[in-house]
């Protein structure tokens, strides 16, 4: 929103050179300044790491809690932006802007009653204020008190005369009050103070689409794209016009400019769908709904217009199973017990093809019974259920990803088990204040060690350059030690020799005192410290049998990696729809007797949980995780992962919770899968 970035600026404007001084001998400063800068430049995930930083310096500095808010509300992270706003005001409860940005944060998952509250302090605190009424009017509007809205809109404006902004929100207003003749007054002002906004002309051609004088509509989306040739939200308004107007060719090209952009934008294939199978191009529109579904199988208007398709095509047993599939789902909906009716009875399967025919007329009879004008929507149903989709009327000043996000095709993806890696370089990587695991004996290991190792999630951090120094050292130790072996694992590893790397694991296992079947070696004694690295070679090799079973499951096109769909359900993404599960059992073994050997390595416990979840064993892949964060606070792919299982097992709160805390430890994809899953439904 314009109102955001304006109070980003002021706020800044408000630290003092005397506050900045003071925190200059911690160096608080030079966070606070990159930190602040990195909000300005629209880099919120790196703002965040600055603030963290700040966060634990000082735990009583307020701005830093707002300023990290700020950033995420911006990623998207509305429970992490009020939990650091509730923080903001606590530590200064007459902290005007504290209360402002937590009543917007407050109104984004639908608080109202709560966002009011916070504004009406805000407002007692500073009175003469006018960006908070401007912020109220919003909240008034999405509680939909439409004429508060207008009210606190008017009291904007009489002060702030030439935001364009107010003038676009107080037409919103007054469109759903039904005064449609004020709402355009609006939009003329709004686009006269600001010829340039694109905004404007979308809104007020959707006011002329709604009162179906196209070619005015059409005027003011062509100058909007004019403004805007990316703009894909003009694009996609300006198809549904031009659907209307029939001219189909046109629609099919502005809906096909959305999806080079939006390629999984689901509600715009549905409509490319819909006019493909008018026209006659039943495969392509079979694909743009074999899309929508794959996006969102529990689309019933998808299944109930493929099914139509399948029809024209006689496809009957498949058009069956849509219809079963979209009464399953919407078990009123008497149009789908209709046509299904038709289905069977062309199938020879009178007696059901009845049974439905009966069905549908008894819930046509009970709409009847209930008003004139349910009667009047079934008896359109045939328009209603096969004509495009446009978006409602929206309030917000947000660009058309936002509003389509729950419609987008994403694919999220577990974070990568974690294992020892050759790692030359490893020394420019660390930065300083950044939360590290700390063990001594994974530090006496990497000490042991004749060339540089690190524990990382990353495939790699290995450089060819080092190829010759490495190898020398590596292969020119004739001791035989497992140690040995080991590293000539990693070695193997990095040249993607992986049986080979497998058997060099496997020899160092056996000689760091572990048998094949897990029993401890007689020779060793208990005492040699050798003895325990047996848990970081077997944590490597289970990672190895992992990654050979997932390369093994990409050329069979059943990749095994965590999807979600919009109802929260895991699937594996398969070329031809057929999945198989993998056998992860020795993995898990390696994993599991690294546990007993050290019981202390976080890092184990992640790749179980990790391992527990490709396995589909879940309430175990919880538990590991859990275990990982208890000995690892600050281990945010440990969150990340607990919190996409938790979204899995239909307990969407506590996973977003743990996402959040993923986002603020450092996981940036926490911030798209929130966006996905975790922003609540108007």
């Amino acid at each position: 929103m314009r109102l955001v970035a304006k109070f980003i600026v002021t706020v800044m404007a408000m630290v003092s050179f005397g506050e900045l001084m003071s925190m200059a001998q911690y160096d608080k400063g030079v966070f606070l300044f990159r930190g602040r800068q990195a909000l300005a430049d629209g880099k919120y995930s790196l703002a965040i790491e600055n603030f963290n930083v700040l966060a634990r310096l000082d735990t009583t500095d307020y701005w830093t809690y707002f300023f990290r808010g700020i950033a995420k509300y911006n990623l998207g992270d509305l429970r992490g932006a009020q939990r650091d706003f509730d923080n903001s005001v606590r530590l200064n409860p007459v902290f005007t802007s504290g209360y402002h940005y937590r009543a917007i944060t407050l109104s984004r998952v639908g608080k109202y009653d709560e966002a009011l509250a916070d504004l009406q302090r805000a407002i007692e605190l500073r009175p003469g204020y006018i960006g908070l009424y401007f912020t109220r009017g919003v909240t008034y509007f999405l509680s939909r008190q439409f004429d508060k809205a207008v009210s606190d809109f008017d009291r904007y404006i009489r002060k702030e005369p030439k935001d364009p902004s107010a003038y676009l929100n107080r037409g919103a207003s007054r469109l759903f009050l039904k005064d449609t003749l004020k709402a355009l007054e609006d939009y003329n002002t709004a686009i006269r103070l600001d010829r340039f906004d694109p905004e404007g002309y979308i809104r007020r051609g959707r006011l002329y689409a709604d009162e179906n004088n196209f070619d005015k509509a059409i005027a003011d989306l062509d100058k909007a794209i004019e403004l805007d040739s990316t703009s894909t939200y003009a694009y996609f308004n300006r198809a549904i016009m031009l659907y209307e107007k029939k001219d189909y060719i046109g629609a099919m090209a502005d809906f096909n400019r959305v999806l080079r952009d939006e390629p999984g934008n689901a509600l715009t294939l549905y409509n490319r769908g819909l006019i493909k199978a008018q026209v006659g191009d039943y495969e392509g529109a079979l694909s743009d709904m074999d899309r929508v579904l794959n996006i969102n199988p529990e689309n019933v208007l998808a299944y109930f217009n493929r099914a139509s398709v399948f029809i024209e095509m006689g496809r009957w047993r498949d058009a069956l199973e849509d219809y079963d599939r979209a009464i399953e789902l919407y078990p009123d909906f008497a149009k789908a017990y209709m046509n299904r009716s038709y289905v069977k009875n062309m199938l020879g399967d009178y007696k059901s093809s009845k049974e439905d025919y009966d069905t549908a007329q008894k819930k046509v009879a009970e709409y009847r019974a209930a008003t004139s004008e349910n009667a009047a929507s079934f008896a359109d149903t045939t328009k209603k259920y096969s004509s495009l989709l446009a978006l409602d009327a929206e309030f917000a000043q947000k660009d058309f990803n936002d509003e389509l996000l729950q419609h987008r095709d994403i694919d999220i993806r577990l974070r990568p088990l974690y294992k020892f890696v050759l790692a030359p370089l490893k020394d420019r990587t660390e930065y300083a204040l950044q939360r590290k695991f700390e063990h001594p004996l994974i530090d006496r290991f990497e000490a042991d060690c004749p060339v540089d190792v690190a524990v990382s999630g990353n495939d790699t951090l290995w450089t060819p350059s080092a190829r010759d120094l490495y190898e020398q050292k590596i292969y020119g130790d004739d001791s035989g030690s497992a140690l040995n072996d080991f590293l000539k694992a990693l070695y193997e590893y990095e040249g993607k020799q992986y049986n080979s790397s497998l058997d060099y694991y496997t020899r160092a296992v056996e000689k760091s005192g572990e048998a094949s079947d897990g029993e401890p070696a007689a020779s060793v004694m208990p005492s040699d410290i050798s003895r325990y690295y047996a848990a970081f070679y077997l944590m490597n090799r289970g990672v190895l049998r992992a990654e050979m079973i997932d390369f093994i499951s990409s050329i069979e096109s059943n990749v095994q990696v965590l999807t979600m769909d919009d109802a929260g359900a895991t699937r594996a993404r398969v070329r031809d729809r057929v999945s198989r599960q993998y056998d992860y059992s020795d993995a898990i073994a390696d994993m599991q007797k690294a546990a007993e050997t050290v019981p202390d390595i976080p890092y184990i416990y992640f790749n179980l949980g990790n391992l527990y979840c490709l396995a589909a064993e879940h309430v175990q892949s919880i538990e590991n995780y859990t275990r990982a964060i208890e000995l690892y606070p600050y281990m945010g792919d440990a969150y990340f992962n607990r919190g996409l299982v938790l979204i899995y097992l239909k307990d969407r709160e506590k996973g977003c919770i743990d996402l959040s805390r993923a986002g603020e430890l450092g996981v940036a994809d926490a911030y798209n899968v929130i966006k996905r899953y975790c922003e609540e439904e108007e």
